[in-house]
């Protein structure tokens, strides 16, 4: 579905003589994709999913399922745990008591090494501090806010940079996938055929900006080599013609989320001051997310491991863990979009 162009103050149409696709000096940018230099980042609408998209609904459903299986089998050869349908209980359960979402509870126990055989506390001595200040998002630092609304206010802040009213947030999940958190502006179709963005071989900008860690402007979908002709069918059906993702990163620079802008016209590249604003508020942002894995998802798994315990011993002796459940609580991806540091 098209949508009519109009005239808006969010726009950053093309400037005459100037060509819609640029090389940025000193990056290798793929044609028709402007990544940021490093040193210039120092200084919902309904949607009917078409049928030749209908199979990105089937395949997201089934990613989301793999990763609740993958968590639950962790689960059962770790604590010896009397069936699946137990180990995905207790995965509810925690979600549910601690305010974290399942699949980010899921991903944690799959990603995270699991707690020594026997042990208590999957963390002990873990240390706790103070959550890193967010005034650029109008944040009050004395109260304690969630992620749901930490991600709103970050994606709003970004869109109020880049002046347009389309945008997304993704969060780094497992095997270098981000996972479409929060959406403005897209329809339905975008959202579905893009819930999960594989990193960094998928056609996107998000998953482009991802693996160079740092930010990127597609000047204009229409003509830009980063798509394949699915995607890039689905962007201009939601009314993107141009866009620009801003990685969330970690205090080592590794993202662990990213932001997008979706534009109704193409784009020139974004003045410096602009860049400076967003890479200080993905940086801002990331320092939180970091603290919230260390933090609220910690939390999360030491009470899972609590109850799991519990669970495995009411099944009996026989109940321990076993080799096979630790070296599957310490598997790892290849931590390119994750920088996991418990």
């Amino acid at each position: 579905m098209h949508m009519e162009m109009r005239e808006s103050p969010h726009n950053h149409p093309a400037v005459p003589g100037v060509p819609a696709v640029a090389a940025v000096p000193g990056v290798a940018a793929v044609p028709g994709v402007a990544a940021v230099p490093a040193d210039e980042q120092r200084d919902q609408r309904d949607g009917t999913v078409q049928p030749e998209e209908s199979g990105a609904g089937s395949r997201n459903r089934l990613l989301a399922r793999d990763a609740i299986s993958a968590a639950q089998d962790v689960l059962l050869e770790r604590y010896r745990l009397a069936s699946a349908r137990t180990a995905f209980d207790l995965l509810r359960e925690t979600s549910q008591r601690l305010n974290i979402k399942m699949h980010t509870l899921a991903d944690a126990v799959v990603r995270v090494p699991g707690p020594v055989p026997g042990a208590d506390l999957w963390f002990p001595g873990r240390g706790r501090s103070a959550p890193p200040p967010l005034p650029l998002l109008g944040i009050d630092q004395d109260r304690s806010v969630r992620l749901p609304e930490v991600l709103k206010a970050a994606m709003r802040r970004v869109l109020d940079v880049t002046e347009t009213d389309m945008g997304n947030v993704q969060l780094a999940a497992g095997n270098s996938v981000l996972r479409l958190e929060r959406h403005t502006g897209l329809d339905r179709q975008f959202t579905d055929f893009f819930a999960f963005v594989g990193s960094p071989d998928s056609a996107t900008s998000c998953g482009y900006a991802a693996e160079q860690r740092r930010q990127v402007t597609v000047r204009d979908v229409s003509t830009a080599d980063l798509f394949d002709e699915e995607s890039r069918r689905v962007i201009l059906r939601a009314g993107s013609r141009a866009c620009h993702s801003v990685p969330l990163v970690d205090p080592h620079g590794v993202p662990l989320g990213m932001i997008s802008s979706h534009h109704e016209r193409p784009l020139n590249d974004f003045s410096a001051a602009r860049i400076g604003a967003l890479r200080e508020t993905g940086t801002a942002v990331g320092r939180w997310l970091s603290w919230y894995r260390r933090t609220t998802v910690l939390d999360a798994l030491e009470d899972l491991h609590r109850r799991a315990s519990g669970a495995a011993s009411a099944a009996g002796p026989g109940a321990a863990p076993g080799p096979a459940a630790e070296d599957a609580g310490r598997r790892r991806t290849d931590g390119r979009t994750e920088g996991v540091r418990p």
